[in-house]
């Protein structure tokens, strides 16, 4: 969420955050200009770049254990916008987070958030250090709540809609999960893998008698691992979805010879598209296992890809 938001990073993100903060020294040291006239827009345009590169650096240092860097960073940015902006606020709680060093630190931190959020209940960067620091407090019910009110406020955040949507799961409310993502959906209707994370909680819940009509569940995460790959045709993560969607579908008999609900599709469109995704996600395998950079970068779903192929490989 605009880089506010906790978020898991993959090998390759720690790799480039360290490159980046082994950069530091020599950026630092040559500062942006901070009494550049205001009547050259290219200086104005310049100057803004110079400190976007401050604020990644800022990240990456905090990301990687610099907080002496990370501190230098924080402090070029608050004097040149102000410690009362917004964002160098936000910027500001995730250094006071970063530095703590235990659950007392962290809970004053949180007091810290609720008195700026007294003053400005509307402060967007502060609002969303609140969640992630209620979140990693272990306390989901009230990230849940701080979660809701900030989307009362912004309702068009699909990165909140979608955070939304993964603690409800982490708390067993399935219903509640998918239509979160389904409101993320209708934010960014183009978004492949929101499709596929939709995909992913249908597949889920269509395991959960609870969570209604597991047949009408199992095809609604086909047809959505469907969209995923057709906005991505290269999507590793959408054809592992589908491989196993279809698999549930044909298994359980979820798929009729001839369908009445359009969100079941018949039993020849699933075993179709079955076959198609396995062809698609052993090509995407074998080619990405050969490019170190890939290999790098989505190890872990490589692997996962590889065991489901073998499983299909393996007679039954």
């Amino acid at each position: 969420m605009g880089g506010l938001i906790d978020a898991e990073v993959n090998g390759s993100d720690v790799l480039s955050a360290l490159r980046l903060s082994q950069q530091a020294p020599a950026i630092l040291g040559h500062g942006p200009a901070l009494n550049t006239h205001s009547g050259s827009s290219k200086a104005s345009r310049d100057t803004a770049e110079e400190y976007g590169r401050i604020e990644q650096l800022f990240l990456a240092c905090l990301q990687t254990g610099d907080d002496k860097s990370a501190q230098v960073c924080l402090d070029r940015l608050s004097h040149r916008f102000g410690p009362s902006n917004e964002r160098v606020m936000g910027l500001r709680g995730l250094y006071q987070e970063a530095i703590a060093k235990d659950q007392a630190a962290l809970e004053k931190c949180l007091a810290e958030y609720e008195t700026i959020l007294s003053e400005n209940p509307v402060n967007v960067p502060i609002m969303k250090r609140r969640v992630a620091l209620l979140r990693s407090l272990q306390r989901p019910s009230d990230a849940i709540s701080a979660l809701i009110q900030l989307l009362d406020a912004i309702p068009t955040d699909a990165e909140a809609w979608g955070e939304l949507a993964d603690l409800y799961q982490s708390q067993g409310l399935g219903s509640q999960a998918i239509f979160s993502l389904e409101e993320a959906l209708l934010i960014a209707p183009n978004s492949w893998n929101i499709h596929a994370r939709l995909g992913e909680l249908l597949y889920v819940c269509s395991s959960a008698s609870s969570e209604g009509d597991p047949a009408r569940l199992a095809g609604k995460s086909v047809q959505h691992f469907c969209r995923s790959i057709e906005l991505c045709d290269d999507y590793l993560r959408g054809f592992y979805g589908l491989v196993l969607a279809t698999s549930r579908m044909l298994d359980q008999k979820y798929a009729p010879e001839s369908p009445s609900d359009p969100a079941v599709p018949s039993r020849k469109t699933i075993q179709q598209l079955q076959t198609f995704a396995l062809g698609r996600l052993e090509h995407i395998v074998q080619s990405r296992s050969v490019d170190d950079q890939h290999w790098a970068s989505s190890r872990s779903e490589l692997i996962a890809a590889k065991e489901l192929l073998n499983r299909f490989a393996s007679p039954k």
